[in-house]
């Protein structure tokens, strides 16, 4: 019986040095590769496919303890994926709260109302916190991607600010800003004024971006789009000068020359009646509107006041009146 009773007593204490090892090894700091660290964690990820990404990332963790950690405390089941942040100092104990807690890291990344594909895109590539996967593809190749066959992608992404988990692929990103502007422009679309000219949504999405890159002031948004929407009733050329532009992309110097306003190109709207083919910039949601809901007025000209306001007018006399005064100084 005694021999027994030392045998248990042996057990028990080894079980409790074993326990109180353990749980000192779950509250000492572990050895990072650097401070901050940052790692992630894929969707769909067991304890020990977790484990294994971790010290992939420069965390010395021992894998067979921490997975036994994982099981005693019941959190294996319960760990989130997503991006991660630690310092140095952290422990086992620390480290698989934040997992089971969810307490990821995000990036963050703000798309700017009224510009171009291009300029997003290089944005997109310099961001620290993406994975770069499309920098490899063309854009017709990402639209492809993305389900768009035959669809240019200037004018589709909404601009927003857009939080995601860091190294997380920028198609996604791109895919999210797809899909909102869709949402938007499916709603707005759907509350439309009555005849318009417009087709279908994707016109009323190319009048959007030529609303956005004309308006100065937000106080005259309707009425630019007013003015463009009149111009279609009438059949009147739009003439507005950042079609041309986007038209003479790379060869666009900053100087709109009167040769730019001869050249026929898709998007000179000087030489060519209605919409340009595609967006030329990516809309926001009151450009949006107020392709949609312009005002209800009878201007067909305008021209800008030198203090980010426009000069509306009704007739090509008004007009010229308004261009002598704010543009060429006549009074």
């Amino acid at each position: 019986m005694r021999f027994l009773i030392r045998i248990f007593s042996l057990v028990f204490l080894l079980f409790v040095g074993l326990l109180g090892a353990g749980w000192y090894w779950a509250n000492q700091p572990l050895h990072l590769r650097s401070t901050p660290l940052d790692f992630r964690v894929a969707p769909g990820s067991s304890m020990r496919s977790a484990i294994a990404q971790m010290r992939d990332a420069g965390i010395e963790v021992e894998p067979v303890l921490m997975a036994l950690l994982g099981r005693f405390s019941r959190a294996e089941a319960g760990i989130k994926a997503g991006s991660y942040s630690v310092n140095q100092g952290v422990t086992p104990f620390l480290l698989l709260g934040k997992l089971t807690r969810g307490e990821v890291t995000q990036g963050e990344l703000i798309l700017v109302e009224g510009w171009t594909f291009r300029q997003w895109r290089a944005k997109l590539d310099r961001h620290p916190d993406l994975r770069h996967d499309s920098a490899v593809l063309s854009e017709t190749q990402i639209a492809r991607q993305l389900g768009l066959e035959g669809v240019t992608l200037e004018g589709r992404l909404f601009p927003d600010t857009y939080l995601f988990d860091k190294q997380s692929s920028d198609l996604d990103l791109i895919a999210r800003a797809v899909r909102a502007m869709q949402r938007r422009l499916d709603s707005e679309w759907a509350q439309r004024a009555a005849d318009l000219p417009y087709r279908s949504p994707a016109e009323a999405l190319v009048m959007a971006s030529i609303v956005e890159k004309e308006t100065g002031r937000e106080s005259d948004r309707n009425q630019v789009a007013a003015v463009f929407v009149n111009r279609l009733r009438k059949g009147m050329l739009l003439q507005t000068d950042p079609t041309v532009i986007y038209g003479l992309g790379d060869n666009f110097d900053g100087n709109l020359r009167k040769q730019d306003l001869l050249a026929d190109t898709p998007y000179n709207t000087y030489q060519r009646s209605g919409l340009p083919p595609t967006p030329i910039a990516m809309p926001g949601l009151a450009s949006l509107r107020a392709a949609l809901h312009p005002a209800s007025s009878d201007v067909l000209y305008f021209v800008a006041r030198g203090d980010g306001s426009s000069e509306f007018s009704r007739t090509l006399d008004e007009h010229n009146r308004a261009v002598n005064k704010y543009q060429r100084g006549g009074k």
